[in-house]
């Protein structure tokens, strides 16, 4: 069994970026999951497309609230 170390920290990340600064922890979940990916982590490609998604949906949140206010 390999570790998912990696991966879960992207995962993680990718969570983050949602409702903290999306660029910073995007960034880093999408460099962790690749990195994972090409260590062999089977998680690691997902969690490059989650903090990817993560972090898009993160700024999108973060215009629309500055837009309201």
């Amino acid at each position: 069994m390999t570790d998912q170390v990696l991966s879960i920290v992207g995962l993680v990340c990718a969570v983050v970026s949602v409702l903290f600064s999306p660029v910073l922890f995007g960034l880093a979940g999408i460099v962790l999951g690749i990195v994972g990916h090409t260590k062999g982590e089977s998680l690691g490609k997902w969690a490059a497309v989650a903090a990817g998604i993560g972090m898009i949906i993160g700024t999108v949140l973060s215009a629309v609230l500055e837009s309201i206010m």
